[in-house]
C-alpha cells in the first residue's frame, strides 16, 4: 500500500455502447445494446438507457430482447472501438510509462513513475484533466478512480461511474471496504461468494474479522490469505507495463447447431486462419494449437497439439486443428467451436516437414494436371483451395454483408449505418457523428450503389493535447469524491 493515492485506474463508461452514441446522432439517450444478434448471441455491452431495463453484460441476447424490445441491437464495430482505445492508451501513456491496459477500455496508470502526481491533491487534479482529455479527444466519457493499491483504485473508478472520479484517501481503506459485498474483491466469483455465505460471511468485514486461519480453513492458503489481506485493504501488486499475452483465440458460436461434419472441419480451418491473422498482427507465433468444441448438450471438450517449435503458418496451424478435431465426437450437433495457440514467442521455427508436404502436394497436382486451378482456388471456390461452407440462405448473407449497425456509403446520400436486413432488402439511416439525426432509406441488398465503409471518426477536429499534462484547460464541473464521501 502507498501513502499517497497514485495509483489511477481509468474504465471508460459503456464503452461500445457509448461509442455507437456518439456516431449515431439518432441512438443518443435511446437504450443501445451491442453483442452477437444471433439466437445464441450474447450482450457485449449496454448503454446505461437499457441497463434501467435490467439488461447487462454476458447476458443471453433473446433476455435482452425480452427485456428490452424497443432498443436498438447492433453488431460490434472492433475497428472502431481499437482506434478510440489508442486514443485514450495515447493518453494514458502521457501521464506514466507504467500503464497496464487490462482490455480496450480500461487501464491502470502508477502517476508517481510518471512524476505527474505525488499527494492527494496532485493525483485528483490529475484524474479530473484526464477525464477532461478524453472527452475533447474521443467524445466518450470514462471514470476514474486513485487510491494507494490497484485494487482499492478499481473499486474507486466502479464507485464512481458513470463519468465520475473517486479518490479512496490513504487510512479511509478498511472503513469504505467493511460494508461491501465480498463480490467487490478480486478473485470472489459466485462459486467462491455461495461458500463464504453458508459460512456467514456477506460482507468485506466478515472476512476481515474472521481472521486468515478461518478463511484459509476455508479456501485453501493461497486464497483465503490473499482474500484476508485484501479484506483488510492490502494489496501491494505493481502496475506493469507490458502485459505479456498467453493465448491468441477465436470462436464462433452458431444460431443452429452444425451437424455436417464437412461443414464442421471447414468451420475449424476458417477459424485457425483468423487465428493466425491475430498472431500476425501481434507479430507472435504460438507453439501449441488448441480446439475448443462445445456441443449440443453444453458439453465443451478442448484438444491440444504440441509442434516442434513455434509457427504463424496458417497451414501448419489449420492441419493441426483438423487433425484434433478428428478425435471428437461431433454427433448430435455442434453448437460452437474456438481454435487458438499457446506457447506464444516472438521468433517462428521454420516446419520443414510442413513445406515438403506443400511441395509433395503441388508436385501431385502438377503431375495430374490442376497445378493451375490448386493454385487459383478455381476448383474449390475458394482463395485457399479449401471447400466452400454449405449453402446459406438470402437472408443470411444479407445479415452478413450487411451487419446491424455497420458503417456504409451511398452515391447519392453518403455515409450512413445499417438499422437492419430482411426479405431481400437493407435499411439505412444516412447521419455523421457530427450531423443531427438522420433520414432512413430502403435498398435491394444487392444495389450497386450501396457499398461497407470504414467508420468516421467520433470527433472530427479534436483538441490537440500533444503537449499534455504540461498545458491543459481547465477541468471540468463533475462528481468527486474523496474519502468514499460523495458530492454532486
Amino acid at each position: 500500500m502507498r501513502a499517497a493515492p497514485t495509483i489511477l485506474h481509468l474504465d471508460m463508461d459503456a464503452f461500445y455502447a457509448s461509442a455507437e452514441q456518439a456516431a449515431k446522432p439518432s441512438l443518443r439517450g435511446k437504450p443501445v445494446v451491442v453483442g452477437g444478434l444471433g439466437p445464441r448471441g450474447v450482450v457485449a455491452t449496454a448503454s446505461y438507457e437499457a441497463r434501467r431495463f435490467g439488461v447487462h453484460s454476458a447476458m443471453p441476447m433473446a433476455q435482452a430482447r425480452r427485456l428490452a424490445p424497443n432498443a436498438a441491437y447492433l453488431v460490434p464495430r472492433f475497428s472502431l472501438y481499437r482506434s478510440v482505445s489508442d486514443q485514450v492508451m495515447e493518453l494514458l501513456g502521457r501521464l506514466s510509462p507504467l500503464v497496464e491496459p487490462l482490455s480496450l477500455d480500461e487501464a491502470f496508470v502508477d502517476l508517481e513513475a510518471g512524476g505527474t502526481a505525488d499527494d492527494t491533491a496532485s493525483a485528483l487534479a490529475i484524474g479530473e484533466q484526464l477525464r477532461e482529455a478524453i472527452g475533447a479527444v474521443t467524445g466518450l466519457s470514462g471514470s476514474v478512480g486513485l487510491a494507494g493499491s490497484k485494487m482499492l483504485a478499481k473499486i474507486a473508478s466502479e464507485e464512481a461511474k458513470p463519468d465520475g472520479i473517486l479518490l479512496i484517501a490513504p487510512g479511509t481503506e478498511r472503513d469504505l471496504l467493511a460494508p461491501m459485498p465480498v463480490r467487490t474483491l478480486p478473485g470472489v466469483g459466485p462459486a467462491t461468494a455461495d461458500h463464504l455465505r453458508r459460512a456467514g460471511m456477506t460482507t468485506v468485514n466478515d472476512l476481515a474479522e474472521a481472521g486468515e486461519a478461518e478463511l484459509v480453513r476455508l479456501l485453501g492458503k493461497a486464497h483465503g490469505g490473499s482474500l484476508h489481506r485484501m479484506a483488510s485493504g492490502q494489496d501491494d501488486r505493481p502496475v506493469v507495463a507490458e502485459r505479456d499475452a498467453k493465448s491468441v483465440s477465436v470462436e464462433d458460436t452458431f444460431d443452429t447447431d452444425l451437424h455436417d461434419r464437412v461443414r464442421v472441419r471447414s468451420e475449424v480451418e476458417r477459424l485457425a486462419d483468423r487465428c493466425v491473422q491475430r498472431l500476425r498482427a501481434a507479430e507472435r507465433s504460438g507453439r501449441t494449437v488448441v480446439l475448443k468444441v462445445r456441443r449440443y448438450d453444453f458439453s465443451t471438450l478442448t484438444r491440444s497439439e504440441t509442434l516442434r517449435g513455434p509457427t504463424d503458418d496458417p497451414t501448419v496451424v489449420r492441419e493441426a486443428a483438423a487433425r484434433l478435431l478428428e478425435s471428437v465426437d461431433t454427433t448430435g450437433g455442434v453448437r460452437l467451436l474456438g481454435v487458438g495457440v499457446t506457447g506464444l514467442a516472438d521468433y517462428t521455427q521454420e516446419d520443414l516437414f510442413a513445406q515438403a508436404a506443400d511441395e509433395r502436394t503441388a508436385a501431385g497436382l502438377a503431375a495430374a494436371g490442376l497445378a493451375d486451378r490448386a493454385e487459383a482456388g478455381a476448383d474449390a471456390g475458394t482463395d485457399d483451395g479449401r471447400p466452400e461452407p454449405g449453402p446459406e440462405s438470402a437472408e443470411q448473407l444479407a445479415a452478413r454483408r450487411w451487419p446491424a449497425g455497420h458503417d456504409v456509403r451511398h452515391d447519392t446520400h453518403g455515409h450512413g449505418w445499417v438499422q437492419g436486413s430482411g426479405v431481400g432488402r437493407v435499411t439505412v439511416r444516412f447521419e455523421e457523428p457530427e450531423s443531427a439525426p438522420g433520414r432512413v432509406r430502403t435498398f435491394r441488398i444487392d444495389d450497386p450503389a450501396l457499398r461497407p465503409a470504414d467508420p468516421l471518426p467520433l470527433v472530427r477536429d479534436p483538441v490537440d493535447y500533444s503537449s499534455w499534462p504540461a498545458s491543459l484547460p481547465k477541468s471540468r464541473s463533475g462528481p468527486v469524491s474523496s474519502g468514499g464521501e460523495s458530492r454532486p
